[in-house]
């Protein structure tokens, strides 16, 4: 945890598609503290379309038997994200931020055609130091496919790029792919407290029925390098 943030999820995390039945997984973390109600804004300030440019540099560590980088880079300067582009799955959007509805679930990007990513803003800006969490929908009711329609495609290596409100952009590196049953969402494993910078995307996957989908897909990332 950076100095100086205080957690702060919501008692149900990250909800995501009400309008289409799609929520994510619930729970309460060590802590279980509310935060206040924010809205969210249907552009984030700074937006611009567009591809990251400069180069990204850093060293993504060395790699544990469980995956996951043994080092990473230095945590940068707290910035507001503005696009998200992974390659490998085609996605290239503006990220808006989300705070939370009144009964206290996070808010969803707005349910509209070419819907963009969200960032719940009670974490930490990409390439801060704890998990950094952004939304998106896997189905947009009567729109059709959502910007992480085809996020249980990727895979690890599998590169995400976070364009930053300042002008700089955080490179994360894809650590694994999870598809997790609703009921048994691991709470901690996705919102709980880290020691260096890392990103987390969350949508819904797995059988859809009349009440929605059954489960989330959450992809876990550490961040790789800077520009």
């Amino acid at each position: 945890m950076r100095p100086g943030w205080t957690r702060a999820w919501p008692a149900v995390l990250a909800g995501l598609l009400l309008v289409s039945g799609c929520s994510a997984g619930s729970g309460t973390p060590a802590g279980g503290a509310k935060t206040t109600p924010v809205a969210a804004s249907s552009t984030a300030p700074g937006a611009a379309a567009g591809s990251v440019s400069g180069t990204v540099s850093g060293t993504a560590g060395t790699t544990s038997p469980g995956g996951s980088p043994t080092s990473a880079p230095t945590a940068i300067a707290s910035s507001v994200p503005v696009r998200l582009q992974i390659p490998d799955i085609g996605v290239d959007t503006p990220v808006v931020p989300l705070g939370l509805a009144a009964d206290g679930t996070v808010q969803v990007p707005p349910i509209e055609a070419d819907s963009p990513a969200g960032w719940y803003q009670g974490s930490p800006t990409p390439g801060q130091t704890g998990p950094s969490v952004i939304l998106g929908h896997v189905t947009v009711g009567q729109y059709g496919d959502g910007v992480f329609r085809q996020l249980s495609r990727l895979r690890p290596g599998s590169r995400v790029v976070v364009r930053l409100q300042d002008g700089a952009s955080a490179a994360f590196t894809v650590d694994s792919v999870k598809t997790v049953a609703k009921d048994k969402f691991p709470t901690q494993e996705v919102y709980g407290n880290v020691d260096r910078p890392e990103l987390r995307l969350i949508t819904c996957g797995g059988p859809r029925t009349d009440d929605g989908y059954l489960d989330n897909v959450v992809v876990f990332a550490s961040l790789a390098g800077t520009a």
